[in-house]
């Protein structure tokens, strides 16, 4: 039988008197395994969730359900997920546990805050690195991520990772393959801002009139430079799945795979040509290029970016690299 925790986020604001998720002295369970929750302490949890937790108890499981509104009571339920003391003393997750998590995301960026808090629960610092760590990675195995999206699927570009990835949306079929599916394991990019990133990050904005705002960077991908930070780019695309593969009509990474090791990257750069007229015409280059790391120097005092959906502003160099394989989600 499993113990499996059903994660929503909430926000500070919603917590009263200190916000639940502490302990399972809110939004937890009962002894017989039924999901419950506190209607005097916690948000009702959306019709999905409910369902999820009604479809693992029926096939055996322990459910809790925990509304996290802070790092801290996100922390508390992934130490649920730590392995048996080591004898270097560093935190490692339990790779045969009976204990499954299950995060409901209204949105990408919802998923990346857990990831987020897993990394840096079980990324050793670079002096206490382990003999049995890959040599191509910095943190081992995450724990797999049952994903329970509560939004209906969208269709076009606007896709969702877990449309991407095609992982179940109903809350029956989510909670058997967190039951009975097997782990998919993907990449994760890192980040030297400390966080990480699933789907990907576009670089660049528009005015109110939809037109692109030029900027310049040194954008380079593992030696090879795709700007010298001399000429204006139009958008920087850095993809592990395919949200930002698109910027308009214009195709700007080739089919990026979560699976291959590897971030794509693509720079779309206003070229002007003129006719036989002597007419003068825009055209968008892009290039690109896929490599282990991607490094972005901004020459302007600030880019604007989305990493998968969460607004930010570049002011100096940023790094994303590849972890190969080190998270996963349970499939169907």
């Amino acid at each position: 039988m499993y113990d499996v925790v059903l994660l929503t986020l909430g926000s500070e604001r919603d917590a009263p008197g200190g916000g639940c998720g502490s302990g399972g002295a809110c939004c937890g369970g009962t002894d017989d395994g039924v999901a419950t929750t506190d209607p005097e302490r916690c948000e009702t949890p959306r019709v999905p969730v409910l369902a999820c937790a009604d479809a693992l108890t029926a096939r055996g499981a322990r459910v809790t359900t925990v509304t996290a509104r802070s790092d801290a009571e996100i922390d508390e339920v992934l130490a649920r997920l730590d392995g048996p003391a080591r004898a270097d003393g560093l935190t490692w997750p339990d790779q045969d546990g009976k204990t499954r998590l299950v995060v409901a995301t209204a949105s990408d960026a919802q998923l990346r805050a857990v990831l987020r808090r897993l990394v840096r629960r079980y990324a050793p610092p670079p002096s206490r690195r382990p003999a049995d760590l890959a040599g191509n990675r910095t943190l081992p195995d995450l724990p797999p991520v049952g994903v329970l999206p509560l939004d209906p699927a969208r269709s076009g570009a606007a896709r969702d990772l877990a449309a991407q990835l095609g992982l179940p949306r109903d809350p029956a079929a989510v909670a058997a393959a967190v039951l009975d599916g097997t782990a998919r394991r993907l990449d994760l990019l890192r980040n030297d801002g400390g966080s990480v990133t699933l789907d990907g990050a576009l670089l660049g904005a528009a005015d109110d009139a939809g037109r692109p705002l030029h900027w310049r960077a040194r954008v380079e991908v593992d030696g090879t430079v795709l700007s010298d930070g001399s000429e204006p780019i139009t958008a920087c695309a850095i993809g592990n799945a395919g949200g930002y593969a698109r910027l308009g009509e214009v195709d700007l990474l080739a089919d990026p795979d979560p699976t291959d090791g590897r971030v794509a990257v693509a720079v779309a750069v206003p070229v002007v040509t003129r006719s036989a007229l002597g007419r003068k015409k825009v055209r968008l280059e892009v290039r690109r290029a896929r490599g282990r790391a991607v490094a972005v120097v901004p020459r302007d005092e600030k880019v604007p970016f989305l990493d998968d959906g969460v607004e930010g502003e570049l002011s100096r160099k940023r790094s994303w690299w590849t972890e190969p394989g080190a998270w996963a989600v349970w499939a169907g």
